[in-house]
């Protein structure tokens, strides 16, 4: 086993995590910010220091312990995954009740099925935002 997983599980290394933000490049982080907020019910909070990054919080906008965050990055490349030169680099799984029930408002609020699909069968279905980040709906 690895000494750092060790260290870790005896409590020796760790951090005293306030918050996490789960950050996206994009190359209007107010347009993407509106998607993933339509789509989770979450709500949209501007960054009133900073016109190039825009979080999305629960819905009690409390935004202290998690929140998604868009910063601009006005030349993005979308990924080409699962082929090409711009591998995916990150992608996010959302834990529904029911992929079938939830696909109607993923897609609605702007999404799209992507055209391959790894998992058939296997409990997740692949989508890409608007900007083309892939993420997943998934079910346990």
């Amino acid at each position: 086993m690895n000494r750092h997983v060790r260290d870790y599980r005896r409590g020796m290394s760790r951090i005293s995590l306030r918050r996490m933000v789960v950050a996206l490049d994009c190359p209007d982080p107010r347009a993407l910010a509106d998607f993933y907020a339509g789509m989770l019910g979450w709500q949209v909070q501007p960054n009133p220091q900073n016109a190039d990054w825009v979080d999305v919080v629960p819905p009690d906008g409390d935004g202290r312990s998690v929140a998604l965050g868009f910063q601009q990055v006005p030349d993005l490349r979308p990924p080409t995954w699962p082929e090409g030169a711009i591998p995916q680099q990150m992608h996010m799984d959302f834990y529904v009740d029911s992929i079938e029930d939830a696909e109607p408002a993923v897609l609605a609020a702007g999404a799209r099925r992507h055209e391959t699909q790894p998992g058939s069968g296997d409990g997740f279905v692949v989508y890409l935002d608007p900007v083309g980040h892939p993420f997943c709906l998934c079910t346990e």
